[in-house]
């Protein structure tokens, strides 16, 4: 019972270790990766489709990126979503490809995404944090039913804070990547 909890509880951690990695990437540093498209939807034939799924992406500089649909007739469809997003590019087309080339940084803008990314960052935390909550309390009521023994409960909450720890410290480490990332010029 403890066992199943304890690998419960690490394996909702992972996908919040895993959505706080997608987050960072989608906030734009100085230089264009495909990252920065993950959540970025496009209106096609009517239904909301992820532009990852609708093109491939070239980044031939460092603040350009190539964007080539599968579906030609996509092509407006995807501009529009972009000039729409909150990423500040205006895509130009040749017909095959829409070119995008990113703006260079402002020192506010780049303060703004590092706010932006100490929220994400905060709200992984908050997340693993509710996580360890759910497992304790699944633990306090094993060891309240009797099922197991207290010795056991206490031992299974340490390796919960030692795991809690894990993540928590993996997400600070993430977040001080993409902080450096920011404040590159």
């Amino acid at each position: 019972m403890l066992d199943e909890t304890m690998f419960e509880a690490e394996e909702k951690m992972e996908k919040a270790v895993e959505v706080a990695k997608e987050d960072f990437a989608g906030i734009r540093t100085g230089r264009a990766t495909p990252g920065m498209f993950n959540k970025l939807m496009v209106d096609y034939y009517g239904a909301p489709t992820p532009l990852q799924q609708l093109a491939s992406f070239q980044t031939p500089e460092a603040r350009t990126v190539l964007i080539t649909p599968y579906d030609k007739q996509s092509m407006s469809a995807i501009e529009k979503a972009l000039r729409d997003s909150d990423l500040g590019v205006n895509p130009g087309n040749d017909g095959n490809t829409i070119r995008c080339v990113l703006p260079a940084l402002t020192q506010e803008r780049r303060k703004e995404y590092i706010k932006m990314a100490h929220r994400k960052g905060e709200d992984a935390k908050i997340s693993i944090r509710n996580i360890r909550r759910h497992a304790k309390d699944s633990i306090d009521k094993l060891v309240k039913d009797g099922d197991v023994g207290e010795d056991e409960g206490t031992r299974t909450e340490k390796e919960l804070e030692t795991l809690t720890k894990k993540h928590v410290d993996l997400i600070d480490t993430l977040l001080k990547g993409k902080e450096t990332e920011l404040t590159e010029v």
